[in-house]
Formats: structure tokens, C-alpha cells, sequence
């Protein structure tokens, strides 16, 4: 069944704001639009239940069951346990909160592999671990075409590497990584795996559990919920890690890695993500029961339409003289972030867009090292256009004719 557009415009009420009118919305990646479903759940928390969660008085105690929802719900959705999903203010604070605690668990000479294709959130935190004596290795991409070859992994591998990280995929190549290949590779070679989904949650929750990896990060202020970030952290290196959070909480799997009090309404609010993947399970006829099955049907429904409308952009700007495209050409190995070198400064034409309709932007995206990689002028940039299952066919005819206008 095709996505039903309109049915899923009508549920972001960004789509009907005035002063938004006329205007695509193409920069995705940074940050989407959210869905009614979160926006009622954060509005309710803040008028009803803005008071400590967890006690006896009903204010109190709806509260609590509300932020408990968001965790089983969300959970459910990514096919883990209720207390492997944790939630904090960032994916980039998580990030370094867990490697906080792996440079007490990994001893001087061990080694942690990391690559030069992610957002500087999964790389950074990781390679600052070298001045506690930690090994970092690079896995590096193919300088031509931005991508991360498995057979390369294997080389860097031995019973020093204790944790691979790398993307699903990258915020500016867009190439999806085989997560499932790579665990495998990693695990067999003794190793955990953590992996950064903030650019592919976006366009279809993953099924985490299927998936295999140890950790899975995305912020959901990009799938459509909150300015939160939600790590997924399975059991059997959760409690091998050294607790980061009050002593007292050391037990409970999911305040492990929540040094600080987390944001409770936003947290509430992120059961309406899994409000808005059932309101769309329900209006298109997907399956009844199993959440994790609900959500792979609405994942596969995000991702076909994203498909057919990527390819046509794909084709506009892949044999462009004086433009580069990164990542691959063909819609179905990629999410639909866009970057483009274009051998100038990205910012000044991410302007011109604008007066054609388009919210763009031009930069290195906290990118740096894989347009580095890449051999691409950081301080240039790329113009970078990226859209998800709401962006309509219209939209992206109006933004292939403004490119026309300004490449």
C-alpha cells in the first residue's frame, strides 16, 4: 500500500502554520517537524502533571505512569526490553556519559575502533579515551565514495578491541550501513558494537533487537518527538559497565547511564512517537499486534515513499558539472539526506534557496572528518537537502526547479 501523504500531513500542524506557508521544509536531518500526537502528550504534561513524578497524589502518580510509557512503548517499538531504553538531553551527552563509563571498564592498551564516516557525536567522546591509553583505531571510508567497507573492519580487529562504533548511516554520505554484518563481525572477533541511528531512525524506526548491536543512539527531535536522546543499552553490557548515575540507582538498568535528572516531559511526550507509528499502522492496514511488527510495517511504508520521491533528486544532481554528490546514486541504498560539494561555499547558496521556497542550509554539519575524508573543504562545506515521508512529490519538484536555479 502506497503512503497515504495527506492522511500524514494532516497529523503535523506544522503544515497548516501560516507563517510556514509556501515554504519546503528540506532540512530534516537537523531537526523534523513534530507530530500532533507528541505535541498534545508535552502539552498535557505541562498543564496537568508539571510535578514530581512517582508519588501518591494523582497529579503525581499519572505522571509517572505516563514517563513509563514512553519507556515501554518506545522499547516495544525497537524490539528491546523496557529497561534497556534510556532516555537523556542529547544523543551527544549520551554519548559521553557512556564513554565515560567505558574508560573505567577497558584497561591501557585496549583498543576501541571508530570511523571517520560519523557525526562528530560518535567519534569525538570514543577518541578522547586516547589520553586515558585507550588504542583508538580508524575505520576510514573510500575517499571517492564516502563508504565504509566491511572487509576493512576485519583488518583492524584482534583480542585488543573491545568496541566498534559507527553509523547506521552518515548525516552527509547517507549510505545504510549493514548494521547486522558488521555486529556480526565485530561480535565474532569479541568485541561490542555501538551504533549511532540518528540519521536513519528518521525515515523508520529500526528493530533493534533484530539488528544485534550492544548500543543504538538517536535523538528524537529528529523522528518527529521531543529535543530528547534515546540510547538503547542491552542488558549484557549494561550492567558490565560501570554505573554513572547516583549509587542508589546502580540496580535499575535504565538510570544507569542518567547522571542527572531527566527532562520528565519530554520524556512523557515520546509516547506520542509511538501514537503517531499506530495511528499510521491503523489507517494503512498494517498488522494488529506486536509492536515491533507495527513498526517494521510503518518503517517499510516510510521507506517506499522516500524511495520513489529520492530518486528523481537523485538524478537531477548526480552529472552535474561543478557538483559532487555524496554517497550513492541509487535511492534504495541511502536515506534521503542529500549533500553536495560544490567546490564553493555551501552557505551563500543554501540563501539563494531560500528565496526560492527552500529551508536548506549549507555547512560541514558537525561532518568535519568525512568531508575531510573525502577530500572536501570543511570550511566550503556542502549544501545538504534531506526531507522524510512527509515531504510531498510538489515539494520535491519545487526544490529540483530552485536547484536548477541556483547550481
Amino acid at each position: 500500500m502506497a503512503l497515504d501523504i495527506d492522511f500524514v500531513r494532516a497529523q503535523f500542524p506544522a503544515f497548516d502554520e501560516p507563517s510556514l506557508q509556501g515554504q519546503a521544509f528540506f532540512e530534516n536531518a537537523g531537526g523534523s517537524y513534530t507530530c500532533r500526537q507528541v505535541i498534545d502528550r508535552l502539552t498535557r504534561y505541562y498543564t496537568q502533571r508539571k510535578v514530581q513524578p512517582y508519588a501518591a497524589y494523582d497529579a503525581s502518580r499519572l505522571a509517572g505512569e505516563e514517563m513509563d510509557e514512553a519507556r515501554a512503548r518506545m522499547a516495544a517499538l525497537l524490539g528491546v526490553e523496557t529497561d534497556e531504553l534510556s532516555f537523556g538531553p542529547s544523543t551527544t551527552q549520551n554519548t559521553y556519559v557512556l564513554a565515560q563509563a567505558v574508560r573505567k571498564w577497558m584497561k591501557p592498551g585496549e583498543a576501541i575502533v571508530v570511523t571517520d564516516q560519523d557525526h562528530e557525536a560518535n567519534s569525538g567522546p570514543w577518541r578522547r579515551l586516547a589520553e586515558e591509553g585507550i588504542e583508538i583505531r580508524e575505520w576510514r571510508i573510500d575517499p571517492e565514495t564516502g563508504r565504509l567497507d566491511p572487509a576493512k573492519l576485519e583488518n583492524l580487529l584482534d583480542e585488543k578491541v573491545r568496541l566498534v562504533c559507527f553509523p547506521h548511516c552518515s548525516n552527509v554520505v547517507a549510505e545504510i550501513n549493514p548494521v547486522t554484518e558488521i555486529t556480526a563481525i565485530a561480535h565474532a572477533a569479541g568485541a561490542f558494537v555501538c551504533v549511532d541511528g540518528v540519521s536513519y531512525a528518521p525515515h523508520g524506526f529500526p528493530d533493534v533487537g533484530a539488528l544485534g548491536p550492544d548500543i543504538y543512539l538517536f535523538s528524537s527531535y529528529k523522528t518527529y518527538g521531543p529535543h530528547q536522546g534515546c540510547m538503547v543499552i542491552r542488558r549484557a553490557l549494561g550492567e558490565m559497565l560501570p554505573n554513572q548515575a547516583h549509587y542508589f540507582n546502580a540496580d535499575v538498568l535504565y538510570k544507569r547511564f542518567t547522571p542527572a535528572g531527566p527532562d520528565h516531559a519530554q520524556v512523557a511526550a515520546c509516547a506520542g512517537m509511538a501514537d503517531y507509528v499506530d495511528v499510521l499502522c491503523d489507517h494503512h492496514g498494517g498488522p494488529g499486534e506486536g509492536a515491533a511488527a507495527r513498526g517494521a510495517f510503518v518503517h517499510d511504508l516510510m521507506r517506499d515513499h522516500e524511495v520513489t520521491l529520492l530518486q528523481p533528486l537523485l538524478d537531477a544532481v548526480k552529472d552535474r558539472n561543478a557538483v559532487r554528490l555524496l554517497g550513492p546514486d541509487r535511492a534504495e541504498h541511502r536515506a534521503p539526506t542529500v549533500a553536495l560539494s560544490l567546490g564553493r561555499p555551501a552557505a551563500p547558496v543554501a540563501a539563494e534557496l531560500k528565496q526560492n521556497g527552500i529551508m536548506a542550509d549549507g555547512g560541514d554539519f558537525y561532518a568535519v572528518r568525512p568531508l575531510a575524508g573525502m577530500g572536501i573543504d570543511p570550511t566550503q562545506g556542502v549544501l545538504r537537502v534531506s526531507f522524510t515521508h512527509y515531504t510531498s512529490k510538489q515539494e520535491l519538484d519545487q526544490l529540483i526547479e530552485a536547484l536548477d536555479r541556483v547550481l
